[in-house]
């Protein structure tokens, strides 16, 4: 007895068709399973053995072999439970093997025959989808499903009894629905910073083009509190952006109740997070904070407080907009379009630029601390300001401050200009400017007579590098299209320059 189960397995965001082949054969009781499985699913035998046994079906006392096709292929995860579940019904004759032959099947068993979510649904959903057929998922995982497509058959039972009764015309299982995440209550608005006016514009700044930022400054100057009102301000995920993010979450298990959300992601993790935290990996390599922040924002507060390593390690996503993770047998990449927003004190005392005071941990306090965060990553920061003290006449008198919703119009404007521009040039993987380069870039940033000798001038004298060079034209295109100007002016250059000033304080006393 012979039947066959069509299944996948995940590589990165990537879903590889898998066929989980079963056969039952006379001999000594047995129950094998090959085909490179790790633990987990070595594991499935006890418990399909388990969910069989609580709708009444018992394994016949034969030798059963379980191949995960193709062999040479790491199988991981407890999505395997339901297929493999499935066709050894198929081979007894408990299921009609045509029922199952249209159908990608994922789900874990549990011992009284239900079926639970699992990740990665929605990967296996659109791998399913562009293979032509449906796909048989756990009823959790179905509102998650339900997003690779109107018309894919797909089923989401909440047990096997469930599912077999669908089979045999019992009962009819209604097709999931997608499901959105409910609007968020009111963000952290831009109103409630009193002063900082330079900082906030910087902010706008780099939420229009998608640019990195840093901020140095003493403790209490308001660096966190900027930072996370970013989201405030920042135009929603569009439909397809939000289905790219949701592939990654959906295979960090961070979907909850399989529901997707408009709000780019904003991950702020701990300065304790170790390099596979930051940018995945580890013995079963999982989407690392880089990954689940794509096309949102990654916030690194206290930077130079992160392990030297994991912070380089940033190097890649932050230039290629991807994370690869290679291994000896595979190799997995996942998408990590992020900006980066950072935050760090001059010094470890974070008093260095105060007037009189003396650093008890002596004069090179400050370069010591800074030299912490290496200058190839500064070298891919677009935007580097320095965030002062707040004055009592800011606190006690602050002037009207404006709220999220105006920058939030101005930042939308400049997007539209700018997914316009890309459109139009057919440029595919370019949304912001902060992606642009290359000759696009000296094309739709080419400044005018007078910004060009500026630039010049300042590539010379300040020793800009090639990125550095680039990266300027990047902001001043950004501050164009916050003007609504057609061609990059010495103004858009002048203001470009002056959000490197740490990097380049640091060069010029080289």
């Amino acid at each position: 007895m012979f039947a066959q189960v069509s299944t996948v397995a995940f590589e990165g965001i990537e879903a590889k068709p898998v066929d989980v082949q079963v056969q039952i054969m006379p001999g000594l009781p047995a129950f094998t399973l090959v085909g490179l499985p790790d633990k987990a699913v070595a594991e499935s035998r006890e418990r399909v053995r388990g969910a069989l046994a609580a709708i009444g079906l018992a394994l016949p006392p034969k030798r059963i072999t379980i191949n995960l096709a193709p062999a040479d292929l790491p199988k991981e995860g407890s999505h395997y439970d339901l297929p493999i579940a499935l066709g050894l019904m198929a081979a007894c004759g408990a299921v009609a093997p045509d029922a199952l032959s249209g159908y990608c099947v994922i789900g874990e068993l549990s011992l009284d025959g239900s079926i639970t979510a699992v990740t990665g649904a929605l990967p296996a959903a659109m791998g399913a989808n562009a293979l032509g057929k449906g796909l048989i998922c756990p009823r959790a995982s179905g509102a998650e499903a339900a997003w690779a497509s109107n018309e894919m058959n797909l089923l989401a039972p909440p047990n096997l009894l469930a599912l077999i009764n669908h089979f045999k015309g019992l009962q009819t299982l209604a097709r999931p629905e997608p499901a959105l995440e409910k609007e968020p209550g009111a963000l952290p608005d831009m109103a409630e910073i009193k002063g900082q006016e330079s900082a906030k514009r910087a902010l706008e700044v780099a939420a229009a083009g998608g640019h990195n930022f840093l901020m140095i400054g003493p403790p209490g100057a308001g660096k966190s509190m900027l930072a996370r009102r970013l989201p405030s301000i920042l135009p929603p995920l569009t439909a397809k952006e939000m289905l790219e993010v949701s592939m990654v979450h959906s295979m960090a298990g961070a979907l909850s109740g399989g529901q997707m959300g408009r709000a780019r992601p904003f991950r702020a993790p701990h300065h304790s997070a170790s390099m596979a935290a930051l940018v995945g990996g580890g013995t079963k390599p999982r989407p690392g904070e880089a990954a689940l922040a794509h096309l949102g924002v990654l916030f690194l507060d206290e930077l130079p407080e992160f392990s030297p390593q994991a912070l380089d390690a940033l190097r890649q996503p932050l230039e290629a907009g991807e994370t690869v993770i290679a291994r000896a047998n595979h190799r997995i990449t996942y998408p990590s379009r992020i900006q980066l927003i950072a935050a760090m004190n001059p010094c470890r005392c974070g008093r260095a630029n105060e007037p009189g005071f003396a650093c008890p941990q002596g004069r090179n306090c400050a370069d010591r601390y800074q030299a912490r965060v290496s200058g190839p990553l500064l070298d891919r920061i677009d935007l580097q300001i320095e965030v002062p003290t707040v004055t009592a006449a800011d606190l006690i008198m602050p002037p009207a401050a404006e709220a999220s919703d105006a920058v939030r119009g101005r930042v939308l404007a400049a997007r539209v200009l700018q997914n316009e521009r890309y459109a139009g040039l057919e440029r595919r993987g370019v949304r912001t400017n902060a992606d642009c380069a290359g000759p696009l870039l000296e094309e739709i940033a080419a400044p005018d007579r007078a910004g060009m000798t500026l630039l010049r001038e300042a590539a010379e004298t300040l020793r800009l590098s090639a990125r550095g060079y680039h990266r300027t034209l990047r902001v001043a295109r950004t501050l164009a299209d916050l003007d609504g100007a057609d061609a990059v002016a010495r103004v858009h250059i002048a203001e470009a320059l002056s959000y490197r000033g740490e990097t380049l304080k640091r060069q010029i006393a080289a």
